[in-house]
Order: C-alpha cells, then structure tokens, then sequence
C-alpha cells in the first residue's frame, strides 16, 4: 500500500509538472496566464481518465473494483439490515436443503467403493436367453438379478466356487476374489452372546480390495484352504464397540455357532463391505462355511458346479481394457456352460432341485437368504427359493424390511435342495447354441448396487421437492431485489448521470447479489448439516443395522454448496440488476416520480417482472405441495388398511437354537418349552411364533402341483410355518376347520426329514386360497400336492387342508393378499409373537430372563412390538411424506412471502395514487378490493398453471404412490385451496394497509 501510495504521488507529479511546463511554453508564446493554463490543461485532456488508465496498467484494476464494490456492497446491507436478514435466511433454507439432500445423495449414490482404485475392479454378471440347469443359487442383493423360475432371458452375478476357481487361476486379472453371506452368526466368548452379521471372502479378497489391516493382518492365499486353521477378521467399527479398539483382540479365539476362530486382523476403517450400504462385524473364509452352518449344506459345495452363490470381482490388469478381459472371461463361461463334464444349459426352466422339475414341493423366500440351519444373510436379500417336502422353511430371516425397499421380488434367490438331496445330481441334457450363456464385465463402483436401489428413488424425489424450494427461494429474493432496485432508481440515475457505465453498475448489483447468496450459502451449510444429521437419525431409528454409508460433508458436498450458492446469486440477480441498468434518467431525476408510479420504467401492470416471479412462486409450490399431498395420503392409506389381525399389544422377536448346535428334534423341544414358559409369564396373554413374522417385508413363496393340471406345471401360494396358538395369538379368525393340534407338528416334523411318513401334512389355508383353487368347493379334506419317490428323495404324501382361516396381511402393506397356506412349524430358526395385556415394551425385559432360564448363550434379536415393525415397513413412506410435507409448507410459506412482498411494494408504490383515488371519492373498500384482486389474480394465475404442471410431473411419482392416482383431483382442489387461503392471508396485510392511507399525508409524499 505504502509503495502504491509513493507510485499514485509520483503520478501526480509528473502530470502537474507536465502542465506547468506546457503553461510556461504558452506563456512564452504570449499567452496570458490564466488563458496558457487553461490550454495546456485541454491539451492534456481528461487528468482523471489519465490517472485511471495509468493505474490500470499499473495493476489488477478488476480486483480493486471488485473489492470496492464489496465494502460498498456491505454498506449498503448494513443500512437494509431487515432486507438483508430476509433475504439470507430465505437463500440459506433454499440452499440449505439442496445441500443436505446432496450429501445424502453423495453418500448413498455417488461416492467411490472405499477400496484402493475402485475404477479397476470389475464385477463378473452371467446372462443367458435360458435359464441355467442348476439346483442351488443365493445372492445378498449385490447386483440386479432375474433367476425366478420361468423368467425370459435370466441374469445374475453369483456363480459357482468350481468357476471361480477357474477364472482366478486363468490369470486374467492381476487378483480375483469371491465373497458371500455368511448367514447370522452368534458370537461367544465376549461377554453376552450377541448375533453379529459376517461375509465369506475368497483368500485374496483384502488384496484384490487393495486394504489394509490397523491390527494384525488380513488374510492370505492360504487361509483359504480346507486344513487352514480357522481365522476371522473384525471390522474396524465392530472392534472399536464390541472390544473397545484393544490390539490384543489379536491372536484371541472367539466362538462363532460353536466353532472356534482366531482373530487375526483388523481391517481398516474405511472398509465395511464392497457392496454399497454393506456393514458387516466380521470377515471369514470361504473354506470355513461348513464350520459355520450345516455341513450337508456345504457337501461338495467347493467342487459342485450346479450350486452358484459367490459373487466375483476382478482387478483389471494395466492398461488392461474392460472389453478385453470380458471376451476372455465369457469364452471360459461358455465354454464351461456347453461342454464341461455337466453341461448347464439346456434350453428349459431352472429346475428348483435335483432331478430336474417334479411335483414336490418348492419353498422360496422373499426378505433375507436363509439357510439350513437357520442363520440368515444381513437382510440384504430379498427372495429365497428352496426345495422343501412339506413346506416347512428353516429359520425366521434377517429382517429385509429395515431397509427402504419395497418390492421383494427385485432379488431373487435359489437356495441349495434340502437333505437328502445330492448336489449335482442335475440332467444332464445336452445344451444347445440357442442358450447363449455369456459373462459381461461391469465396473464395480456401477455393477454392485447394494441397498443404493433401496434409497435411490425417495432421495431423487425429495431433490427435486427442494430444487423446486431453491427455485421458489430465488424468485422470493428476487422479487425484494426488485423492489429495492425501485427505491433505488435515483441512485442508479445519478450515477449514470455522473459517468458511471452501464456496465459498472450491473457489475456492482451483481456483487451485491452474490454476497447475499454466499452468506445463504454459508448459513445453509449449517442448515444442512442439522438436516442431514436429522434425516440419517430418522433413518438409524427404524433399522437395527447402521446406515451402511458414511454420510457427511466432504469436499464434494462444500464445492456443490459453492457452485450452488454462486448460480444461485446470479439468478436472482438478473433480473433486478439489468432492470437498474436501463432505468430512464429523466424521469427518474425528477422529484415526486417514484410515488407516481413510472419510476423511469413504462408501466407493465400485468406484464410486469414482478409479477411473473409471483406466479412462478405459486405455480412451483403448488407442484411441491400436490407431491406432498400425494405423498401424505399414500400414508395414509397404507395406516388405515384392514391388516386380517389386531396389531396392538404384540412383540415380536426372534430366536435361533440352531445357532448354538440345536439340531431336529432338539428344535422342536426347545420352542415347544420356550413357548409354554412364555405363556406362563405375568403380562402375556398368549404366545407362539413362526418361521417368519407377519408385515415384516419378509415372504415365503410355496409351489405345488394341484391336481388336475399338467404335471410339468407349477401353482404357487404364499406359505408361512407357525407354531401352536399362532392364529388365537395373532386373533386370526377361523371361517372353518380346525387348529394344528399336537399330533399335526409330529406328522410336519417326520415329513421333513429323509424318511417321509404316509401321512399327509395338515394344512390351514386363507380365504384368498379357497377363492383360487376351490372355488364353491369344500376346503376341508382337500388333498393335493402328492410327490412320488426318487433316487434321491422319498416320496412325498403331500398336503390335506384342515382349517380354513379369515385374510391377513403377509409381508407388506401394500402388496394384495394371495393364497396362503399355513403349515406346522418344524425345526430351523423362528420368530416369537407374544400378546401382553398392556404395553409390550414393558415386558421386554422379563422375557430377556425367560430365555435366558433356558440357555444363557442364546441372545434374541430383532426385538419390536408388531406397531414397530409396521413403522418400520412404511419407514420409506414415513420418511419421504414428512420431509416433502415439510418442504411443501416451506414452498407455501416462500410463495406467499412473495406475494406479501410484491403487494406491499406495489402500495407503498402507489401511494399518491390511492391517496388521489380516496381524496375524489372512492370508497376504502374499493381500495381494499383493488389491492386484493391484483393478489388473487396473481395467485390464481400460479395456482393454473402449478396444477398444469403438476398434472405432468407427478405421474413419475406412480409407483410410490397408494391407492391414490397421480392426478388425483382432491388432493389438487385441496392443495388450491390451501393455497388461495394463505394467499388471500397474506393479500389482506398490504390491502388494509392502503385501505388506511390518509390522503391528506399522501398527497404531500415526496
């Protein structure tokens, strides 16, 4: 400053110097001194415009206008401090809430999988115009898949451990790996048992991932292998919660249902799994599955190439193209497919087990991947289809419905054949061309989608709900930048009248809008981050797993608030700074003018900016509030549905012997004992439990052969095991028949195992159920569903309906009640259902001590009343009608604010105009009626054209929508009105204000 100071003296010198010489020279030449001045002065021409070129050349003129135009921006918000605070508070909601969506979005959408390089992994999917001649698959909801029975053209990402052996061992990627779900784990060892979730991992898994360990190490080739000691490696978060971070957790033996491992490692803390919204407690090797679960499960699983459950993931070699290696990759599938030793492709339907299609029994599940022995995947899944004689399923699931999906059938699996049956003992049919297996390679960070389909919809609505409130927000502000240009005209006028460009004054208003967007921007980051902290809250309270996604603000996050904030000031900035630019000087010089009404600008009554920004203000919260209103009544409608049980007074919980080596008839005990002592507990009502509860977002599917169609055909039902006193608990009616009684769980438990009775499976079946297959005819006695002996199983006697009960929600509020057949509950895991004469959570911690009398190592999981679990079904839809319920009373509060903002301008504008009017004669009430009308026709304009807007947009909300249409003409009629009464509120104000103008003050304004 000091050396710029000296340079600007300097100048100043030299030009005085410059003219006195050029005065001495016309003085010399005879001129008198006042006139020799005055020539050398013109000659010299403008000294200011000398000084200003000089100094441009001198330095970054740009950045001192820029900064003069800062503190003059400043004064100016210091002498309009109820503008600015306006102003600001309505930029930082706007922005506020676009950011807090975005991180979210950012969170669960756009960020890398926390692996090293994430661009150079790829995921193995299969295709084929057929489906696959296989008698086993599972996934955990990794990827996009279509392996129900009969589906055109199947594709999927699991495959068998024999191919993957294969693809790893033909060098193709620098490392392969493989990984699925372990199932529940009951750990032991550390205090309580407790159920944590695990993953099976290929021994080069963590090298593949590029990971490593904060303790310990991870594993190695070598841990993969059948005589390998068995070894774990925790998660960081897991680690920190269940042993407090202590290193010494390295080398200690843990229990994992009932078999001991050695921690070896921990990984680090970026990494809780490779699928996105993954989060699992520990990883366990591929080679250790049958320590874990039944070993008849895993019977020569590593070398059976019909059973595909392993999920595959390459790194790409340097400057290896993907296309490359997928052509490698996909010759070695087909030719594995067509000409291995078992070809498994034949141009039919997957066969549901060994043996190829027959008229047993299949059992799938919709919700978790279940297995033999009851432990489950970590919800992720969302179908399971296992073949099983009687029906019966093996365990209550992992509860899918924490999650945010709706539609079960998105992810299908097939699980391996029951007991009994030998794995591989699939036709062996030859495969024709027409099968056309092939693998294609997707990028990982694109191919594994994990729970990101589970929030991708509701986040994508709710950002548009709020770009629309940005949008409203930058009109809102644009409106009181216009007004405020008006009271400023003269100002504008002055400087332009002094020299100033045009071009210098837009710059100076577009400086001032932008700092009022970077202070929204930066009071929006506050805004978002309680938001943000608020929606995940929201969401951690309806699920028992964490969220799975690491959500926050990252440099992503603050550089889309920059660019937001910065779009943001130059759109509400437009408009009001060139309408300053063009101001007419004449008119505007003279005094008086601006009451009069033409502020140098012609008149535009209803064409004007202004109210173009109103109407757009209450045509977009209309579209916000009509998706609200949608949104709202969907919830509504999902709380009011007629679920076929009382849902009041009921915990549900669930629990799992087999975990800790209970095994067949040891189950059945167990739960038998387990239910009597529940029953006997002070407080309960009554008590059973079943394979899976009900509304839990968790189905089992049952197919059949229903006598009198084709034997190669299958019928379906919904099929749900139960235990004794099920209906009574649950207060399901019965409309005929009879209850299971001790006898009927005997025949279901012998017909289970590998030597079937000649006795028939009692059956209950719904109403839904008789209407399909019976029609007029008696249900009771009915029998169907016989299947004859076969090598490999016995024969089947099939099922005879006993009971005949009212209809009942299974799975999902939303999805139409089908036939279901309710079967004896036998042996696997199950879920308990208890009806308390008061509060259920009150009694939750007595029956922690019931179970606990019978084994002290079986901890429960999934503990919720029945209300809960409802809440947690209709989380997605709670969640996403609060927050657009939220963000349409913002968008209503702004569009009137604007509307409110826009009136008073215009009668503080006209105030010597209604001053005239009321001094010749008119009537307050006409005034009043002439303020409101120009409101109501403002809002009525926006109201039309939202509605017309809305009729478009909203069919994109089709299928989160219920039982209401998209153009459901209530809720528009609805949301109109609202709106014409808040903007008839917010009229009024400005109206009786002008209706109070004295005429003798306003004759004197200005």
């Amino acid at each position: 400053m000091i050396r710029r100071k000296q340079m600007l003296d300097d100048l100043d010198q030299d030009i005085r110097e410059h003219i006195e010489r050029e005065t001495q020279d016309n003085i010399d030449r005879g001129m008198p001194a006042e006139e020799a001045r005055y020539a050398a002065v013109r000659k010299f021409g403008n000294v200011a415009r000398v000084k200003e070129d000089t100094r441009e050349v001198w330095s970054l003129v740009w950045l001192e206008q820029l900064l003069q135009d800062v503190h003059f921006g400043l004064r100016m918000l210091r002498k309009s401090p109820g503008f600015a605070a306006v102003a600001t508070l309505t930029l930082a909601l706007g922005i506020g809430a676009n950011t807090a969506i975005f991180s979210l979005i950012d969170a669960v959408m756009l960020r890398a999988l926390p692996v090293e390089n994430p661009s150079q992994l790829a995921l193995l999917k299969w295709s084929a115009r057929n489906q696959p001649n296989i008698h086993g698959y599972m996934t955990s909801g990794d990827c996009p898949l279509n392996v129900m029975p009969g589906a055109a053209n199947p594709y999927g990402c699991s495959f068998s451990e024999p191919m993957f052996r294969e693809i790893a061992q033909a060098n193709i990627f620098t490392a392969t790996a493989a990984f699925a779900n372990s199932g529940r784990l009951n750990l032991t060892g550390n205090g309580p048992a407790t159920v944590i979730n695990g993953q099976l991992v290929s021994g080069d898994f963590f090298r593949t991932m590029g990971l490593k360990a904060v303790a310990g190490r991870l594993f190695e080739a070598a841990d993969d292998k059948p005589a390998a000691a068995p070894v774990a490696v925790l998660n960081y978060g897991y680690w920190q919660s269940a042993f407090g971070g202590s290193r010494d957790i390295v080398g200690r033996t843990i229990e994992l249902n009932n078999a001991p491992f050695t921690v070896v490692g921990v990984a680090e803390q970026r990494f809780t799994g490779i699928t996105p919204g993954s989060d699992y407690d520990v990883w366990l090797p591929l080679s250790d599955a049958q320590r874990i679960t039944d070993d008849i499960f895993w019977r020569n699983r590593s070398s059976d190439v019909g059973s595909w459950w392993l999920t595959i993931v390459g790194r790409l070699k340097p400057g290896t193209e993907l296309a490359s290696a997928q052509v490698a990759v996909s010759g070695l599938f087909q030719n594995e497919m067509l000409h291995g030793a078992v070809p498994l492709f034949h141009g039919g339907e997957m066969p549901l087990g060994p043996g190829g299609r027959s008229p047993r029994s299949d059992q799938m599940f919709h919700g978790a991947t279940p297995l033999p022995n009851g432990g489950t995947g970590p919800g992720r899944a969302r179908v399971a289809v296992q073949q099983a004689p009687d029906g019966a399923v093996s365990a209550p699931r992992e509860a899918a419905g924490e999650s945010m999906a709706k539609s079960a059938a998105k992810t299908p699996v097939i699980l391996a054949a029951p007991p009994g049956a030998a794995p591989g003992d699939g036709p062996k049919t030859l495969s024709t061309a027409a099968d056309n297996p092939q693998v294609t390679l997707l990028p990982a960070q694109t191919g594994l989608i994990g729970r990101r389909g589970d929030y991708s919809n509701p986040l994508y609505v709710l950002m548009l709900a709020v770009g629309i409130v940005l949008l409203i927000a930058c009109a809102n502000v644009a409106g009181l930048m216009l007004a405020r240009a008006a009271a400023r005209q003269k100002e504008m006028a002055v400087r332009l009248a002094l020299g100033a460009g045009r071009a210098r004054v837009v710059r100076q208003l577009l400086t001032e809008s932008m700092m009022l967007s970077v202070l929204g921007g930066v009071l929006g980051i506050l805004f978002a981050y309680w938001g943000a902290h608020a929606i995940v809250s929201f969401v951690s309270s309806n699920q028992t797993r964490p969220l799975g996604f690491a959500t926050g603000v990252d440099l992503r996050v603050l550089g889309f608030t920059v660019t937001i904030s910065l779009l943001t000031g130059i759109l509400f900035g437009i408009a009001p700074t060139f309408r300053s630019a063009r101001v007419d000087l004449t008119p505007a010089l003279k005094e008086g003018e601006r009451s009069s009404g033409s502020s140098g600008h012609v008149s535009r009554k209803w064409f004007s900016i202004g109210n173009a920004l109103v109407v757009a203000q209450v045509a977009l919260a209309i579209v916000v509030l009509v998706g609200a209103g949608l949104l709202v009544r969907t919830l509504q409608n999902l709380r009011r549905i007629d679920v076929g049980f009382d849902s009041h007074n009921i915990v549900v919980f669930g629990v799992d012997p087999t975990l800790i080596g209970y095994k067949g008839a040891q189950v059945d005990a167990f739960y038998r004992d387990l239910q009597g002592r529940l029953a006997a507990t002070p407080g309960v009502k009554a008590a059973s439990y079943s394979v899976l509860p009900l509304l839990s977002d968790r189905l089992g599917i049952t197919g059949f052969h229903w006598p009198g169609t084709p034997q190669d055909q299958t019928s379906m039902a919904d099929g749900l095991a139960v235990g004794p006193n099920f209906f009574a608990t649950m207060h399901i009616p019965f409309l005929a028949g009879r209850d299971f009684n001790a006898s009927d769980f005997k025949v279901s438990a012998a017909n289970s195992g590998s030597l079937a009775t000649s006795v028939r499976t009692p059956l209950i079946v719904n109403q839904a159920f008789v209407q399909k297959y019976l029609g007029k005819e008696n249900p009771i006695g009915k029998q169907f569903g016989e299947m004859g002996a076969a090598a490999d199983h016995p024969a089947f006697p099939g099922y005879e309906i006993i009971g005949v009960v009212r209809d009942a929600k299974y799975n999902s509020l939303r999805r139409e009640i089908n036939a279901t057949m309710y079967t004896p509950q036998s042996a696997g895991g199950a879920s308990f259902e208890l009806r308390t004469e008061a509060d259920p959570e009150a009694i939750l911690p007595t029956i922690r001590e019931v179970v606990a009398q019978v084994s002290t190592n079986l901890p429960l999981f999934d503990v919720k009343t029945e209300s809960q679990q409802i809440d947690r079904l209709l989380f997605q839809e709670r969640l996403v009608a609060r927050l657009a319920g939220f963000f349409g009373l913002l968008a209503l509060v702004l569009a009137c604010v604007g509307l409110y903002g826009l009136l008073s301008y215009e009668v503080s504008r006209r105030t010597r105009e209604i001053g005239i009017r009321l001094a010749l004669g008119a009537q307050r009430e006409r005034v009043l009626k002439l303020v409101l009308g120009q409101g109501i026709v403002l809002a009525t304009a926006g109201a039309a054209l939202g509605i017309g807007v809305a009729l478009g947009v909203m069919r994109y909300l089709a299928t989160m929508l219920y039982d209401v249409h998209s153009n459901d003409p209530v809720t528009m009629i609805g949301v109109a009105v609202l709106l014409s009464l808040v903007a008839l509120a917010a009229c009024y104000i400005p109206a009786r204000r002008a209706m109070r103008v004295d005429p003798i003050v306003a004759l004197r304004y200005e």
